[in-house]
């Protein structure tokens, strides 16, 4: 069936398809906390010939915005480009930057017309959205999935095994959390739901909008990243040692 056609249950399986596609990609995570956003991709390396940093998962989209996206990376590319028209396109004719509401509307929007058409396919991705907020002078998390659905989030996590790291996320004080101690969480989440032994090795990227930024979307800087992503190996390492300690005591 085509995208443009339900099933007898009322399914679009292009939809599902498209849905597969992310659970099939690495993890990504956003959080918002008391000081900004933060968002981190687990970036699934396919080849040791790679270089560093090329096929990048986190885009800024303005000097207020940025996406991070998992799934078919060539749709991503389509999607960030289309994203930066719309932020420009909004600044050129209100004067001031789109807010996070309308940016992740405007890409719904995007997103849902390819599920309407024939001849279209729906975007093998999700993307999530981090934004300041001029009127409000509060940065916001956005989602949107594969249908064009858009949600705000204080957390939310997609790709490879989200339920596992939506648990996590749900037990996390984020109202009294830093941007830079969300980092150092979501790194800790990613390093928990990979099986090192299956797993390709990966890229930790991430992207942030807060106070310490002043309130302008940036790229984590690589030894900011490292360092989170050696916390969060060390801390799974750890409990999994303790895990080992109290069986070896039974």
């Amino acid at each position: 069936l085509g995208c443009n056609i339900y099933s007898p249950d009322g399914r679009v399986f292009q939809i599902d398809y498209a849905g597969k596609a992310v659970e099939n990609s690495g993890a990504m995570i956003g959080l918002k906390c008391k000081d900004g956003v933060v968002i981190g991709v687990e970036k699934l390396v396919m080849s040791k010939l790679l270089v560093e940093g090329s096929g990048r998962r986190v885009h800024p989209i303005g000097t207020h915005a940025g996406i991070g996206f998992t799934g078919y990376v060539a749709d991503g590319r389509a999607v960030v480009s289309a994203a930066r028209a719309e932020v420009e396109n909004y600044e050129d004719y209100y004067g001031v930057d789109m807010p996070p509401h309308v940016l992740s509307d405007r890409l719904g929007h995007y997103f849902h017309a390819y599920t309407t058409y024939g001849g279209y396919r729906p975007f093998g991705l999700c993307t999530v959205i981090a934004a300041f907020d001029q009127e409000k002078q509060e940065a916001f998390l956005h989602m949107v999935d594969p249908a064009g659905t858009h949600y705000r989030y204080h957390g939310c996590a997609v790709g490879k095994s989200k339920q596992a790291a939506n648990t996590v996320i749900e037990q996390l004080d984020l109202s009294n959390m830093t941007c830079e101690e969300g980092l150092k969480q979501i790194a800790y989440i990613i390093h928990t739901i990979r099986e090192e032994e299956k797993d390709k090795p990966f890229e930790f990227e991430a992207g942030w909008v807060c106070k310490d930024t002043n309130n302008k979307f940036e790229l984590v800087p690589k030894d900011i990243r490292d360092a989170a992503s050696a916390w969060g190996k060390k801390k799974v390492e750890e409990m999994e040692m303790e895990d080992d300690e109290s069986d070896d005591e039974d």
